[in-house]
């Protein structure tokens, strides 16, 4: 049978490599770099749906390729939500740095009693110029410190509720059953294998 095409408005490897593992072998996924997209696509929204429908957009507008982007935010109860949609960006406005992002979210929460957040992924697709969003949430908690090496971003800080290890400590496998991303993937693909098949 052969594999339908979709666009995944991202070339962050991780991320790729993620959706790739939780999608089934009846899509074959392309990256921003598969189709010669190599420009920035703003991310100028306040809401994480707003971000996604703007690169999912930004693709279907510019190479006619049906898309399906993302935006994460990690949403900390403490912090009034925030960082939120500046999840990426915390640290600093301009670039992403990870390690700084982590490193500013445990300065902040030093000492706060309360450390529950969840994880929520908003992904926007595009077929024939119709729009449709979908969400996965996974709640938890914050550490104080980072634990495990696997995965990336704020996995080594952040336990999903149900377990006692953090994302980089339960790895890949476990993550990509579990995570905010995959429940929203899975929102996807029960729609494309429902109602998407063209």
């Amino acid at each position: 049978m052969k594999l339908r095409k979709l666009v995944f408005a991202t070339n962050n490897a991780h991320k790729l490599e993620e959706i790739r593992s939780i999608l089934d072998a009846q899509f074959q996924i392309l990256s921003l770099a598969d189709i010669d997209c190599h420009g920035d696509i703003p991310e100028t929204a306040d809401t994480l749906e707003g971000n996604a429908l703007l690169k999912a957009h930004f693709v279907y507008d510019n190479y006619g390729l049906d898309c399906f982007a993302d935006d994460t935010g990690l949403e900390v109860q403490a912090l009034d939500g925030r960082p939120g949609v500046h999840t990426a960006r915390y640290a600093y406005a301009d670039h992403h740095d990870p390690e700084a992002n982590t490193d500013k979210l445990l300065s902040e929460l030093q000492g706060a009693p309360n450390r529950a957040a969840r994880f929520r992924t908003a992904i926007a697709f595009i077929r024939g110029g119709e729009e449709y969003l979908f969400e996965g949430i996974v709640s938890g908690s914050i550490t104080t410190e980072r634990r495990g090496t696997q995965g990336f971003g704020y996995d080594p800080v952040f336990v999903p509720d149900g377990y006692e290890q953090t994302f980089a400590e339960l790895g890949v496998e476990v993550k990509n059953t579990i995570s905010h991303r995959a429940r929203a993937v899975e929102a996807l693909c029960k729609f494309l294998h429902n109602k998407g098949r063209k």
